[in-house]
């Protein structure tokens, strides 16, 4: 239960790099520099309900551990897969549902910090978010 609670973006590493391997837009990219995302996380057992806010959109996600799911990207990809929990860090595992490639993120807590991580053929990234 150690997620729960609100989360705010306070800095990126290489996510402009990585968003480009994605395939997403200049303009996009720019725009999500600064899109003030906002996390809020509440976690019941295995049971998660996220809600993310940024200056774009608003969008909510039910999941529980294990089982897959889908979920639309902010730039509208889509893709499917399931989190994980693996020791103290959630793995998140999905496939993008328009090349059948992989991404791959990860939720960890560093330092009373958010660490979500990104990788997307071979290309990393963070977002750091301090808990509000």
């Amino acid at each position: 239960m150690a997620f729960n609670g609100t989360w705010k973006v306070d800095r990126s590493e290489n996510y402009d790099k990585f968003m480009e391997q994605m395939g997403i837009n200049l303009m996009k990219r720019k725009l999500a520099e600064h899109d003030n995302l906002k996390i809020i996380i509440e976690q019941n057992g295995d049971k998660f309900h996220v809600k993310e806010s940024s200056t774009f959109r608003t969008k909510e996600i039910d999941f529980t551990l294990g089982v897959q799911f889908e979920y639309d990207l902010a730039d509208g990809t889509e893709v499917a897969g399931a989190w994980e929990m693996e020791g103290d860090m959630l793995k998140g595992k999905f496939t993008r549902k328009d090349n059948g490639k992989a991404l791959n993120t990860t939720r960890t807590l560093v330092g009373g910090e958010l660490v979500q991580t990104y990788n997307y053929e071979g290309v990393d990234a963070k977002r750091i978010f301090k808990k509000q």
